[in-house]
């Protein structure tokens, strides 16, 4: 197996400790060959250089596909948009069949967050996503909603296969709170209530911000923002403006170290905005944080949602509702029996369906069948 990849940099924009940013590099990992090219850096804020961020990408994947000689199967994931029609590109060029898999709708995410109106640009890109998917030998969603985007554009239902994200059960399983953590963030005696992701324009992440305002007369309650993002800037200003005192951001953590902060947080967040292409998405964090056997509160509507509830395993609300946010988190610390069948709920129902080795295969069986398939 190749990989054709980029050096690591998101979301910041800056290259991460140990690698370089070079033209093209190579190296083995796991007994995976893996080919890094060249970056043009852009943090994930700023609309224009992230787009040529994910061009340059995809043109630089393609000069890369070169040192690859005879593929059985040629595979690329979106997002970004780029990435994919690169895949679609060395497939056509070296006369292999494509699987494309599918991890958000390009460009309809992007035309919903606002940040590109409609017009020959936004046409252009939808016809180019039309090509792509029939470009595509087979496809891989990782919801069910994205199977109905992709047949409504034409494509045959039975070449779509649906693989849910999931989890590595050895990493993420139910363990004791990190006491180094707990006390170097001074939250000993505190019920800590968390967010952990990208700080995006896809998670409403000010209606947190306005339900820490709301609960600052509750003394033993702390807000966290783990990570790093487009937003963090606004969010920093906000908090700063209206002198809450109540909520920390605490920039990009160590990708190690997330079992351990998952294990020490008492209440869990999965935030989208209210918006309709969200209601398609299934954030992977959930996955982590119920494997972890913790509470969560799940603010979104649509998919994830549905599963959610239909598991028992955690509390939903609506989405942007810092009032319902407020409320929700106090049941979750009256109620600490509930709160613990759920988090149980919540473990089992991931053990049972969503195990990452189990989803390979899954993964592998129908990339076989596509080789299969095309001799």
């Amino acid at each position: 197996m190749t990989v054709i990849t980029g050096v690591p940099n998101h979301p910041a924009g800056a290259v991460f400790e140990g690698f370089r940013n070079a033209w093209i590099q190579e190296e083995e990992v796991d007994g995976i060959r893996v080919i890094r090219t060249w970056m043009f850096l852009a943090a994930n804020a700023g609309f224009a250089k992230r787009i040529l961020n994910y061009v340059l990408f995809g043109v630089t994947a393609l000069i890369a596909s070169g040192r690859v000689s005879k593929p059985d199967l040629v595979v690329a994931t979106t997002p970004q948009f780029f990435c994919g029609l690169s895949g679609a590109l060395i497939a056509r060029l070296k006369r292999r069949p494509f699987v494309l898999e599918v991890r958000d709708l390009w460009p309809k995410s992007i035309v919903e967050l606002g940040q590109l109106k409609p017009g020959l640009i936004l046409r252009t890109l939808e016809g180019l996503e039309n090509w792509l998917y029939s470009s595509a030998t087979g496809i891989v969603v990782n919801t069910r909603a994205f199977i109905e985007h992709i047949t409504a554009r034409g494509y045959p239902r039975e070449k779509i296969e649906l693989v849910y994200n999931g989890i590595d059960h050895r990493q993420f399983k139910p363990r004791p709170p990190a006491e180094s953590l707990i006390a170097a963030n001074d939250l000993e005696g505190k019920t800590s209530v968390a967010y952990i992701g990208t700080l995006g324009l896809a998670h409403g992440l000010e209606s947190v911000i306005d339900a820490a305002q709301t609960l600052q007369k509750e003394p033993d309650i702390t807000f966290l923002l783990i990570g790093d993002g487009a937003e963090r800037g606004k969010l920093e200003e906000s908090i700063a403006e209206r002198g809450i005192k109540n909520i920390k951001l605490l920039g990009l953590q160590p990708r190690e170290k997330m079992p351990d902060w998952i294990a020490s947080i008492d209440i869990l967040l999965v935030c989208l905005k209210d918006l309709p292409v969200f209601e398609t998405v299934i954030p992977s964090k959930i996955f982590e944080f119920l494997a972890q056997e913790r509470p969560v509160i799940v603010s979104a509507r649509g998919e994830i949602r549905r599963m959610t509830e239909e598991a028992g395993a955690g509390w939903t609300i609506d989405p942007e509702d810092p009032q319902a946010l407020a409320e929700c988190i106090m049941a979750v610390i009256r109620n600490p029996e509930e709160a613990q069948q759920r988090a149980k709920a919540g473990r089992l129902w991931i053990e049972r369906e969503f195990v990452r080795d189990t989803l390979a295969m899954r993964m592998l069986t129908f990339m076989q069948e596509i080789v299969r398939g095309a001799k």
